[in-house]
């Protein structure tokens, strides 16, 4: 049995002014192709896919020359057309040089945004079966932000979202889209599915799985999966910073070769998320950054430190808003981790010891408001973080900044979402030097910051200005679909059916 493996994964913020180019997908590492290919995100989808896969004995994997996540990370726009056409063209040449195969992997994001191309993914699949041809089977593991409908399975054959939010299951995903893989292949799993379109659009920062309601939505998706054998649910909660035709929540279930089943489930989790659909958007509490940060002070004196101030709403990284009002404020003993600086972090001029005086962030797009200017002494620079280290910006050139009284500064080449308090600690910070950790970040950081017992107060914030990540998300300037077709914004009908 050979089965071929690609990547193609992006979540395109189609409001940010940088476009995602050829280039970005172009670096030490990236595109990856055979082994190499096989042993990226070893604890996420590809992983686990890997992992099962070659517990099957006979079962050959091809690694197709994908490119990996671009340089920018989140914090870039549209994909080009040249960027897109390049490499899946590359990845189609391939596949036809390479084959035939029994089956196809495709790691995906689902909120990937290309200009000209309504529905990347479901492209992705389309080209890829005109590659491999009718006999092959395809199957597509995606992040529950994606912006996806019907469209994808129209093409490929099964797909598997994780379910969790931050992202916990990405590993366990992999691995049940390899052992759905070979069991297709073999005639032994007969894919049926079915897609309901639900008409909630949501901000991300409100989607966290820890609690209800959204802890609930996952575990009706849970509970069918355990009542009936061979049911997969997947649940996508959408990515409104992403302008498509197919965005706001999506429910999928796929079974084996029972159509009627499909059906059902989907209706029942649909109808589940619609029936909450107003306590889903009332989950999550959001500070505007002047009450945040005098929150942050105010539990501090209380004795409920460490607090975490996380602005969830900056998507370039470059926001100084919160930092503005930490100032302005005068807190002190407070870790601002961080804000991308990609010409002080590019000059690469400063050691430990030296003095810092320099304006700061801002600039590229009206969210990110003007620089400030920060006078300090430069405790270490790092070069080229580890992954892992100092959140999912990595790489480049990191400036730790001391100023004000017992505060730093970190300054990164670009959005870095940190996950884990031991990313900021390995920078060679220490913890008990700080009673207020002010991040960027929307959930993932509960990975670390919350679920691992780090914080006492958590408090999420953005600025009062509906700028291109606020939870107002009416106020952004969609093209391609209308935030009236959605709760809360409109007054739709409810759930409907996606696709034939």
């Amino acid at each position: 049995m050979r089965l071929a493996v690609l990547q193609f994964t992006h979540e395109t913020v189609t409001f940010l002014p940088n476009d995602t180019t050829r280039d970005d997908f172009v670096y030490p590492g990236s595109p990856a192709t055979g082994a190499a290919l096989l042993a990226t995100d070893p604890k996420g989808y590809m992983g686990g896919f890997v992992q099962v896969a070659q517990e099957y004995v006979g079962v050959e994997l091809v690694g197709i020359t994908s490119p990996l996540w671009p340089r920018t990370g989140t914090a870039s726009g549209w994909i080009t057309a040249d960027a897109y056409a390049h490499f899946l063209g590359r990845m189609a040449e391939e596949l036809r040089a390479r084959g035939p195969f029994d089956g196809v992997y495709l790691a995906l994001h689902g909120a990937m945004a290309v200009r000209g191309v309504p529905r990347p993914e479901a492209d992705i699949a389309r080209q890829v079966r005109a590659a491999v041809g009718e006999g092959a089977i395809l199957v597509g593991t995606f992040d529950l932000h994606g912006n996806e409908d019907a469209a994808f399975l129209d093409h490929a054959d099964m797909a598997f979202a994780v379910k969790y939010f931050p992202h916990y299951d990405g590993h366990l995903q992999g691995q049940r889209a390899a052992r759905m893989l070979v069991r297709a292949v073999r005639g032994e799993f007969r894919p049926a599915h079915r897609t309901f379109k639900v008409p909630i659009l949501s901000p991300t920062v409100v989607q966290w799985t820890g609690a209800a309601p959204w802890s609930d939505l996952v575990q009706r998706a849970l509970v069918w999966e355990a009542r009936e054998p061979d049911v997969y649910v997947n649940v996508y909660f959408g990515f409104p910073w992403g302008d498509a035709p197919d965005a706001g929540m999506t429910v999928q279930a796929i079974t084996n070769d029972d159509p009627a089943l499909a059906e059902r489930v989907a209706r029942d989790v649909a109808d589940f998320a619609w029936r909450r659909r107003r306590a889903l958007l009332e989950a999550t509490r959001i500070h505007t950054i002047a009450d945040g940060v005098r929150l942050a002070r105010a539990a501090v004196a209380e004795g409920a430190a460490p607090v975490v101030l996380a602005d969830h709403s900056d998507r370039s990284g470059r926001a100084t808003w919160l930092l503005r009002e930490i100032l302005r404020q005068g807190l002190t003993r407070t870790l601002v981790a961080t804000v991308a600086s990609p010409d002080i972090a590019a000059a690469g001029t400063f050691a430990a010891g030296d003095p810092f005086d320099a304006p700061v962030g801002g600039g590229g797009d009206p969210s990110a408001g003007d620089p400030v200017r920060i006078a300090g002494t430069v405790l270490r620079v790092v070069e080229a973080p580890e992954p892992g280290v100092a959140g999912s910006g990595g790489g480049g050139t990191w400036i730790c900044v001391a100023f004000g009284a017992g505060n730093v500064l970190v300054l990164s080449p670009q959005l870095a979402q940190i996950v884990e308090p031991d990313e900021l600690w390995r920078l060679g910070l220490e913890p008990a030097d700080f009673d207020i950790v002010a991040i960027k970040s929307r959930v993932h950081f509960r990975r670390g910051f919350d679920d691992g017992g780090y914080a006492r107060t958590i408090l999420l914030v953005e600025p009062p200005e509906p700028f291109l990540g606020t939870v107002r998300l009416d106020h952004l300037a969609y093209a391609h679909m209308r935030a009236a077709d959605f709760f809360p914004y409109g007054d739709p009908p409810g759930p409907a059916p996606s696709g034939p």
